[in-house]
Order: C-alpha cells, then sequence, then structure tokens
C-alpha cells in the first residue's frame, strides 16, 4: 500500500511540474527574445532535442538566424496554454541586415522544454518588405489583453484566420470582417487611423493556403498561422512561400492582421 502512494504521489507531482500555465509560456518567450538578441543557440527553455525549421524547410539551429545577435526592435509574444506553444514576433530595423521574424515554439508537457522551433523570417527583396513601415505601424496598433467577458473562445479566433485563409481559394467564403480593420503585408498598410479602416481590399484568387499550424491566445484574442503560400497540402515546405499570418479578432470580427511571405533569399516584389 505505502508503495502504491508513493507511485500515486509521484505521478501527481510530475504532472504538476509539467503543467503548460501562462507564466511557464511567458518564461519561454523571455528565453527566446534573449536568446536572439545574444545570438545564443542554447539556452535554458531549449530541450535536448529539437525539431527546427526556417521558412518551411529542416534546419540547423547553429547555424540558423539564431546564432544571429539582433537588436530587436519591436517584439511581441502569443501564448497558446492549450497547445503548449508560442508565438513571437520581432523587428529588426539594422540598415545591414534587417528583419521581420515569426518564431513560434512547441512544449514538451512533460519537461517544459521546447521540443520544436519553426521560424519564419523576411528581409530586403521579400514580399513587400519595408522594415521601416512594419515597425511604424506595428508599434500603433493595440494588441493588449481583451477583458475576460468580451474574450471570444479559441474556435472562434481559429474560424476568423481560417476564413480569411480559405477565401484566397473559394471567393464564396464569408470572412468576418471588422471595421476599423488593418493588414500590415510587409511594410504595406491599409489602415488610416479612420472607423471606416478595411482589411477587405482583395487577395488573390485561385492560391491555396495549406499545411496550417496555429498557436491560439484567447487572452489576446490572436491567431498566428504559419503555412506554406501556395504550397502543396500535405507536403509541408513543398512549393509556395513560406507564410505566416498573425491575426487579432475583436467580437468574433478581424481587427489586425499582419503578414509575413519569404521568397527564399531571392525577389519576388
Amino acid at each position: 500500500m505505502r508503495s502504491y502512494m508513493f507511485t500515486a504521489i509521484a505521478g501527481l507531482l510530475a504532472s504538476a511540474s509539467a503543467e503548460c500555465t501562462k507564466d511557464s509560456l511567458t518564461a519561454v518567450t523571455a528565453d527566446i527574445l534573449a536568446a536572439q538578441t545574444a545570438g545564443k543557440t542554447a539556452f535554458t527553455s531549449l530541450g535536448s532535442t529539437v525539431a527546427y525549421t526556417e521558412n518551411r524547410k529542416k534546419s540547423d539551429i547553429t547555424k540558423g538566424i539564431f546564432s544571429q545577435a539582433l537588436t530587436i526592435n519591436h517584439n511581441r509574444s502569443q501564448h497558446d496554454t492549450t497547445q503548449c506553444a508560442t508565438f513571437s514576433e520581432f523587428i529588426v530595423t539594422n540598415s545591414a541586415k534587417p528583419y521581420v521574424i515569426a518564431t513560434t515554439s512547441r512544449v514538451d508537457n512533460t519537461t517544459g522544454k521546447i521540443n520544436a522551433i519553426d521560424i519564419i523570417w523576411t528581409t530586403k527583396g521579400d514580399w513587400l518588405f519595408n522594415v521601416t513601415g512594419t515597425l511604424y505601424w506595428a508599434s500603433r496598433e493595440d494588441w493588449g489583453p481583451i477583458d475576460v467577458a468580451k474574450r471570444d473562445t479559441r474556435e472562434v479566433i481559429k474560424a476568423a484566420a481560417d476564413a480569411y485563409c480559405d477565401l484566397f481559394n473559394d471567393k464564396s467564403v464569408k470572412v468576418p470582417w471588422g471595421t476599423p480593420c488593418a493588414r500590415l503585408e510587409g511594410g504595406s498598410y491599409t489602415g488610416k487611423g479612420q472607423p471606416t479602416d478595411s482589411c477587405n481590399v482583395g487577395v488573390p484568387s485561385g492560391v491555396k493556403l495549406v499545411n496550417r499550424q496555429y498557436v491560439i491566445d484567447e487572452e489576446y484574442g490572436t491567431v498566428d498561422v504559419m503555412m506554406d503560400f501556395g504550397g502543396t497540402a500535405g507536403n509541408v515546405g513543398a512549393g509556395g512561400l513560406p507564410d505566416s499570418h498573425d491575426f487579432r479578432v475583436e467580437s468574433g470580427k478581424l481587427r489586425y492582421v499582419h503578414t509575413l511571405s519569404s521568397c527564399g533569399g531571392k525577389s519576388c516584389m
């Protein structure tokens, strides 16, 4: 009986230590920010085995963008306690090596350590890239916490993002456009600070946005979707552009959209 009780208590303690909370994930994003700032490819939150991709391709973290010490001029993070995942947006205005970076991490519930990192990064030559414009507009938006009584469910937040993404291949989809709504695409911005601002300003036709990976934060009404823009479903990184769309949803309606599309080091403008 005593042995059974000790085993049960040990199991409970293990579960408690592995609990995924907003605080534990906030510590992870703080660690990621510090590591990217210092150019460190080994840091406290990182697990011993990590699946690592940059722009939808398997990469070596010791040779990737994490190995660059970057002065980050703007950062914002989201935390998904249901999936034990995080998202961070970094803007680097260094004129020699400017970047806009979307970083997601997945955390192992048993160890509390990161076991997967996926990064989309853009720089000069990428789609509509203008880091000055990106920083200007992003720093003026309100992505703060939403009052508890007004928060949408994760299902509503995800559905709004999916409707937007589905529209690219199916013009019959009804998107929950908010008014006002502003879309930041590279350095291009649809908003003018007016109550009539709209994100419904047209998107391409016949383009599939596939292989979607989500990080949802109900407290902030946000969902980041990493995907292949114009790729092949079921084959991550095969064709199309590595892409991140980050959405802010308020009362079930789209409020902000931030997009990154990497052209693989070649100009696509």
